[in-house]
């Protein structure tokens, strides 16, 4: 498999990766419907350095690291998992206040400081999608990968995931979709909540079950 093939196949198993519904999603969306499509683009810039952060790690081989140190897994693994249960139960208790939409097209530099921040730790809260990107490079990356495909990965693995993540803030930002969540508000916060605290008490069962007896 030539160079530039296998990282075809790296970055299209990462966009598959990517555009796999799961916390990353809910948080983007939400932000694009009811904050704003600047701060939902904010978000997706947040996605696109928490991947190439993990790309990176992955790169350097780091997550052997975290396989082999079982208590430092855990121990992001289980802080991941809190993180997730408690944006859950915010949002959820969030859910019958009124929402206030800001002017369209604009944002704060605050507010879009947030977003980005918010998404950023949201896509590293999972330790787990490091072993994801490792699983993957071991699979396609070349045993002698040339020095200029080590190089471009990581820029590459912020535009696949800014990329995809921006086209979710660009159609969730759109009237149609923001129009059914104002309709919905209070059912959708609910169970945007209820998945998201899900998703966090699933890292952190998956944890506890790897813990050695």
């Amino acid at each position: 498999m030539s160079s530039v093939a296998a990282l075809t196949g790296i970055l299209l198993a990462l966009l598959i990766g990517a555009a796999s519904p799961g916390p990353s999603f809910i948080i983007v969306s939400r932000i694009s419907i009811a904050a704003s499509r600047s701060e939902g683009l904010a978000a997706a810039l947040g996605m696109g350095v928490g991947g190439a952060v993990f790309g990176s790690l992955a790169l350097l081989g780091l997550t052997a690291l975290l396989l082999q140190v079982a208590w430092l897994y855990l121990i992001l693994k289980f802080a991941g998992g809190a993180y997730l249960i408690y944006l859950g139960v915010r949002i959820w208790r969030a859910a019958s206040e009124p929402l206030v939409l800001p002017e369209t097209g604009r944002a704060g530099r605050r507010g879009l400081l947030r977003a980005f921040w918010l998404a950023l730790l949201i896509q590293i809260s999972n330790p787990k999608t490091a072993i994801v990107y490792a699983s993957i490079f071991a699979a396609l990356l070349p045993a002698a990968p040339p020095l200029w495909m080590l190089v471009t990965l990581p820029p590459l693995i912020f535009c696949v995931e800014a990329g995809w993540y921006a086209t979710v803030a660009l159609v969730f930002s759109a009237s149609g979709p923001r129009s059914i969540y104002l309709a919905s508000k209070a059912w959708i916060d609910r169970l945007a909540g209820s998945v998201m605290a899900a998703l966090g008490l699933r890292l952190v069962i998956d944890g506890l079950k790897r813990q050695p007896s």
